[in-house]
């Protein structure tokens, strides 16, 4: 299992700079309670004889390098760093002639436990909190050895904080596991809705196409021997919408028989989302291009201007590319109007591409959907359009601002038909 993101709240700040302030302030802590405070008559706590020698400095100095070094390594050897900082809680108590690891001083390692549980898997947290456990009841136990005297409920307490480090880290790993999850579960079905979108478009244009077949075979069988000239053009018009049915069919069910659902997921760091509906609305499969500026002042009526801009000659398009075309240009207006905050936006349709269709939809606003994330549901249904028609997609911020989401579909060459005399 690969180790878990770290926290938004987190990222503004290295674990190693948290480590050292927790520790500057355990040190400034342990000197505060060894002197007189106002209102106090003597301090809370007597100071040990070697706190304030020049032997004691220098093993205060060499402990909070050792945890410096700990917490810098902390993101990278999370089990290394626990190590130098449980050695250097333990030095550091040598200089303060108590008979265990005050809080002060374990402050530091609480904190590294909680960083690890968090953001690591749970075999890593159970070892860095025996780790912690361990040292205490180590450092207790050699002093029972001497014969010195220990605060075995002093210490008690610590492992207490410890495990209360360990057991919040570990909560917030759980947590934030279950929404990675979720958001795979969610893509999944995001996916499947849309393949779901593009399935009931193929029912209908087939059914379409079939109802055509159907009128013509019906004119040819009624004309076939009064006039076979037009029984001739019938069925050569039976064979192209035939076979132009089947390859549309044959491209579409193969790339779904490839691509796997589960295969998809958000990309990692982004922003919960909410599930998309399972039971999409219905579509109207008759939308292609050619309902483009259609769309454009429907919008532009709405209060967003869409500027339309075509390259390139119309050409014929299979039903699928059509349709899928329109869905992502579609999508992306709509992406516009609900989340870029701007009043225009551009489309561009390029028929010039060799052996392709390109479509570009830019923006001036202030990012894509969900603020900018660029990882809305909508824009996953336009990837996965895309990728079943063997075609690339892109979306993103744009570097002088805005947003840009671009496809490129490929267009097969239409099918062949036979000879007219061979019928």
């Amino acid at each position: 299992m690969h180790a878990m993101p770290p926290m938004p709240l987190l990222k503004r700040v290295q674990p190693s700079v948290w480590i050292a302030l927790v520790w500057a302030a355990g040190a400034v802590f342990t000197f505060l309670i060894r002197i007189r405070l106002p209102g106090e008559q003597d301090p809370a706590v007597q100071p040990g004889v070697l706190l304030y020698r020049w032997d004691g400095l220098i093993t205060l100095a060499l402990a909070t390098v050792l945890a410096v070094v700990g917490g810098r390594r902390l993101p990278r050897r999370p089990l290394t760093a626990m190590a130098q900082l449980l050695f250097a809680s333990a030095l550091a108590t040598t200089t303060l002639s108590v008979g265990e690891i005050p809080l002060a001083q374990f402050l530091a390692v609480d904190l590294a436990l909680f960083f690890v549980a968090s953001t690591r898997p749970r075999r890593t947290g159970v070892v860095a909190l025996a780790m912690a456990l361990g040292t205490l009841a180590g450092f207790l136990g050699l002093r029972l050895l001497h014969g010195w005297n220990v605060g075995t409920s002093a210490e008690i307490a610590v492992g207490m904080t410890a495990v209360i480090a360990w057991l919040i880290g570990n909560s917030t790993y759980q947590a934030r596991e279950y929404a990675e999850k979720s958001r795979v579960q969610a893509a999944a079905r995001a996916v499947t809705a849309e393949r779901l979108r593009i399935a009931r478009e193929m029912h209908d244009t087939v059914a379409h196409s079939m109802g055509i077949i159907a009128l013509q075979a019906g004119a040819a069988a009624r004309v076939i021997e009064t006039q076979p000239v037009a029984a001739r053009e019938a069925l050569s018009s039976i064979e192209a919408a035939g076979r132009e049915t089947l390859a549309g069919l044959r491209r579409m069910l193969g790339a779904l028989r490839q691509a796997e659902p589960e295969d998809v997921a958000p990309p990692s760091g982004s922003a919960p989302l909410d599930p998309p509906p399972l039971d999409p609305a219905p579509l109207d499969p008759a939308l292609g291009l050619a309902d483009v500026d259609r769309l454009a002042a429907t919008t532009t009526a709405a209060g967003v201007r869409v500027d339309v801009r075509w390259l390139g000659e119309p050409r014929p398009l299979p039903p699928e590319i059509d349709i899928s075309a329109y869905r992502i240009i579609q999508e992306a207006v709509t992406n516009v109007v609900r989340h870029a905050g701007t009043p225009s936006c551009r489309v561009t349709v390029d028929r010039r591409t060799g052996g392709g269709l390109s479509i570009e939809i830019t923006d001036d606003g202030h990012g894509g959907p969900r603020g900018g994330t660029g990882t809305g549901w909508g824009l996953v249904g336009m990837r996965e359009r895309a990728a079943l028609l063997h075609g690339d997609f892109s979306a993103g911020p744009r570097p002088e601002g805005g947003f840009r989401v671009t496809a490129t579909l490929p267009v097969p060459a239409p099918p062949l038909s036979l000879p007219a005399g061979v019928l």
